[in-house]
């Protein structure tokens, strides 16, 4: 007995899209089957941006067919992609910082899918399900990079999802966050979902996804399966010649003390918001210091610190020093005269 081919969710074959002065894909084919995560690699204006437009119906192809489960169609507009099933994830997220979670989902669905307060069950089973578990009442501004991705996420897993498209999806999060987003798209092919994923950062693509299509100033340069593939084969696939592409550069030592912060503390008055407590921290001339942790954890609230988006009080203004002068009670002006950038 021989088992019949899987017919592929979604079929691209020649597609080609000409704009004044560039040819931004030409002749492109790529497949996708059901429950597959794909992922979509090349180099900035390779054409991976416009071939995502052209699949969602925001831009139409100039020759070329476009088959979904075998049929072919025109993907007319955003509207009809969604009736189908595919939903998109943008690298900028289109959410109002000042609505909540459930008003910016209600928002994008439309007022044939209910009111925000109708969603908010529905918002909540489905956000913990995947485990991405999101309160519909929080306003869009208080949450994290890594929550604002939740809630385009779980918009587009509020219909009947059949193809996610997730544009730099880790560009933005933290090695964690980016784990936990693993965890649930590996769930969502695991029940048949189809995943074209876009991203620069090949480690990720090399555990996550089962298959790739690698372009090249617009053309399909190679196919391949990314986990048998090394960093620099990809990268040849991406850009050509990938000689001298990994190098290694020496840690500078730092000089004398140039930003100091000692035993900070602050309480912060929003609930949703992180409270700072003893933070010593120290920044040498020629130095570059990094600040690490999962969102939400005081990266913001300790920047508006030392910005002087946030002050202290005068008996206060030693815990921040700039070359040994007390700055934690200064506005922003003052401490960019001082040569704080």
């Amino acid at each position: 007995m021989f088992s019949s081919p899987v017919i592929p969710r979604l079929q691209l074959s020649g597609i080609s899209k000409r704009y004044p002065g560039c040819l931004a894909n030409d002749r492109i084919d790529l497949s996708i089957a059901p429950g597959e995560i794909h992922a979509l690699l090349g180099e900035n204006g390779a054409g991976k941006s416009t071939l995502m437009k052209i699949i969602y119906g925001v831009t139409q192809p100039d020759s070329g067919e476009i088959r979904w489960q075998g049929e072919p169609l025109k993907m007319r507009d955003p509207a009809m992609a969604r009736r189908l099933g595919v939903g998109m994830v943008f690298q900028h997220f289109s959410l109002f910082e000042t609505l909540t979670v459930a008003e910016n989902i209600a928002l994008a669905m439309g007022t044939d899918a209910g009111t925000p307060k109708q969603l908010e069950p529905k918002i909540r089973e489905v956000s913990q399900r995947y485990g991405m578990a999101l309160e519909p009442g929080r306003l869009v501004h208080s949450l994290s990079i890594g929550e604002r991705q939740r809630v385009e996420i779980v918009r587009c897993l509020m219909q009947d999802i059949k193809l996610l498209i997730l544009d730099e999806p880790t560009s933005v999060l933290t090695p964690q966050e980016a784990d936990e987003l693993f965890v649930t798209l590996r769930r969502l092919a695991a029940e048949g979902c189809s995943i074209l994923f876009i991203s620069h950062k090949l480690g990720e693509v090399r555990a996550l996804c089962q298959s790739a299509t690698v372009l090249r100033g617009g053309k399909v340069s190679g196919h391949c399966i990314p986990a048998e593939c090394s960093d620099l084969q990809l990268a040849r696939l991406m850009v050509g010649d990938a000689e001298g592409m990994e190098s290694s550069y020496p840690k500078a030592d730092g000089g004398l003390p140039r930003l100091r912060v000692d035993d900070l503390s602050w309480h912060n008055a929003d609930p949703f918001g992180c409270t700072l407590s003893q933070i010593r921290l120290e920044v040498r001339s020629g130095e570059i210091v990094g600040i690490a942790g999962v969102a939400g954890n005081g990266q913001d609230e300790l920047l508006a610190l030392l910005s002087g988006e946030t002050r202290l009080s005068r008996n206060e203004r030693e815990r921040i020093s700039l070359d040994t002068q007390p700055i934690a009670d200064l506005y922003p002006d003052a401490r960019r005269k001082l040569g704080k950038r």
